[in-house]
């Protein structure tokens, strides 16, 4: 009788085991959702080379799309609307975790959902937005990646200055709905006078509206165009490049996606590498750690890039000074 309940209670306490062994093998067989809100176009070159390196530093982790997750992207291409209609239809896919790439996805992401972790990549301020309470310890259902920290943008001024010494007046393009605008313009304005530039804020409507402006500021010499990061000036990218060229007005962005496509000189964070650090903290989230407990991380590096032909087309020379620290320079 004694050894018949000892091999009852052993066979019990075998099926314990068992069962949680079992349970966690169906865990990790099934098919895992990633929701992905990107700010810009679907058919940007940039948006899809860096989608792609997201997509592919994921299998660097182990997870594959069709095998072990399944990705869902929306893209909503600069347009405020298009943002809350994905972050609505994201949340209600109830996925395991959604990458916000950009200042906007991210805030409509946040505003359709509480619980819902969030990583996100490419966003000014997550402090001063409400994404997270701290940097260190975010203590909400989002962290991630932000682009830069303020203290940058006082170098775009810098750099206009340095790359085209006869400006003496700069207009700073800026989304007036990304509040993280207010902070980047403060510094820039900061400095001005240290540097002898005069700024002005001018916001960004439609496109008739900043082709007005840009031609009412460059009637007067002397002028150069500071561009802050946002999604709208990514969505715009194109016309803006196109009206600096037009007006023969020195221009800073804060990205080399610009320079690539024509835009003069860009100091900023590689994008394409807070695509893949995105990856890494999807990796951890679905391994099981929560987004409160994963620190918000600035970038290590900024990287300088300059297009010697839009210089030329400009007339400038562009200084030594600049060539030396360069990190990409566009023949």
């Amino acid at each position: 009788m004694a050894i018949g309940r000892r091999r009852f209670i052993s066979a019990l306490g075998g099926a314990a085991v068992a069962w949680p062994l079992a349970a966690r093998a169906q865990q990790a067989d099934r098919i895992r959702r990633i929701g992905a809100l990107i700010g810009i176009a679907a058919d940007d070159p940039e948006a899809q080379s860096r989608f792609a390196a997201f997509v592919q530093e994921l299998g660097q982790f182990g997870w594959i799309e069709g095998r072990n997750v399944h990705i869902e992207p929306r893209w909503a291409a600069g347009n405020v609307a298009n943002a809350r209609k994905y972050a609505a239809e994201l949340v209600a896919l109830a996925p395991d975790v959604i990458v916000a790439v950009g200042s906007l996805p991210t805030a409509t992401l946040q505003q359709a959902s509480h619980t819902v972790p969030i990583v996100f990549a490419v966003v000014t301020d997550p402090v001063g937005a409400g994404y997270v309470d701290s940097l260190s310890r975010p203590s909400r259902n989002a962290t991630g990646f932000m682009m830069f920290e303020y203290g940058l943008c006082g170098k775009w001024l810098g750099l206009l200055k340095e790359i085209a010494p006869n400006v003496t007046r700069a207009v700073v393009l800026r989304d007036a709905a990304d509040t993280s605008g207010i902070g980047q313009f403060a510094i820039i304005q900061s400095v001005a006078p240290s540097i002898g530039v005069d700024v002005s804020p001018l916001n960004m409507g439609d496109a008739a509206e900043i082709e007005r402006a840009v031609a009412d500021f460059a009637r007067s010499p002397n002028g150069g165009l500071i561009v802050l990061a946002s999604t709208l000036a990514v969505f715009r990218r194109d016309l803006i490049i196109a009206l600096a060229s037009r007006h023969t007005l020195p221009a800073v962005y804060d990205e080399r996606s610009f320079v690539a496509h024509g835009g003069l000189i860009s100091y900023g964070a590689n994008f394409l590498n807070q695509y893949r650090q995105a990856a890494s903290y999807v990796d951890r989230i679905l391994k099981g750690e929560k987004p409160a407990d994963l620190p918000v991380q600035a970038p290590n590096k900024y990287e300088l890039a300059v297009n010697l032909r839009t210089a030329k087309t400009l007339g400038l020379s562009v200084p030594q000074s600049i060539l030396a620290r360069a990190d990409e320079v566009i023949e």
